[in-house]
């Protein structure tokens, strides 16, 4: 197993490095394409001085550079289109992915999160869901409950209705990724790309608006700092601005 651990990492090559950091650069955001390329030289650092391989061809690679801006959330109107765009799909596949676009920002869950939700996991006499991340975990390995919005119940039980019958361990979304469907629709409509995540900014920013206090906010998105991301995040809304007293930047 090791013989073959070995024979794999050398056979590495930049290109191979290349075609990954195309390919996770449209799927993860800046500072988690970092970790993971930190990982990987770490690897190949590792390697190298084993005397495995000669160099490290992901040196190549470039970190992305952070930028401190306020995050992409389309509005209420804007997710509508969105939504309805992704439905009128011509080939029949836009209800699937329109489904994890709706969890996802009915819920504030993340993308794992989302996937491994199952109908066990949904209360809906308590009126509240758990997010527990499936056999991963959630981010920070705790599970939490959230309270069913209305606009969460209504999907639920369209599922309910749509499926039939389904075993409590059945996962409710059928599908992995929303990824093309949402760049579809926002290139049709001429609106700036939505990203799986910027569905999570846009949950947080409808609790906001609503009138939700900051720590629970936090809470229902798994955050443990009792809301000082979110301040951070969130202190250029009008709308969260105002809830704090803050001056509008």
């Amino acid at each position: 197993m090791v013989g073959l651990r070995v024979s794999v990492i050398r056979h590495i090559t930049a290109k191979h490095c290349e075609s990954w950091a195309v390919t996770r650069s449209k799927e993860i955001a800046a500072p988690t394409f970092n970790n993971e390329l930190e990982t990987i030289r770490g690897a190949f650092g590792y390697a190298v001085e084993q005397g495995l391989v000669g160099r490290d061809p992901s040196k190549i690679i470039k970190q992305h550079k952070i930028r401190n801006q306020p995050p992409a959330v389309p509005t209420r109107e804007q997710f509508a289109a969105i939504v309805a765009a992704i439905r009128a799909d011509m080939q029949g596949k836009g209800d699937d992915g329109a489904n994890l676009v709706e969890l996802l920002a009915y819920s504030g869950m993340r993308l794992n999160e989302a996937r491994s939700l199952r109908w066990r996991d949904v209360n809906f006499a308590q009126g509240v869901f758990t997010v527990t991340g499936g056999e991963r975990g959630t981010k920070n390995h705790e599970q939490r409950p959230v309270p069913l919005s209305d606009e969460m119940r209504g999907l639920l039980k369209r599922f309910k209705r749509a499926r039939g019958k389904a075993a409590p361990d059945a996962f409710i979304i059928q599908t992995t990724s929303a990824r093309k469907c949402m760049e579809t629709a926002c290139r049709k409509l001429k609106l700036a790309n939505v990203h799986h995540h910027s569905l999570r900014h846009y949950f947080a920013t409808c609790a906001i608006e609503s009138k939700v206090d900051v720590p629970t906010v936090a809470r229902w998105l798994g955050h443990r700092d009792g809301g000082a991301l979110l301040m951070k995040t969130y202190a250029h809304c009008q709308s969260f601005s105002n809830r704090l007293g803050l001056p509008c930047r």
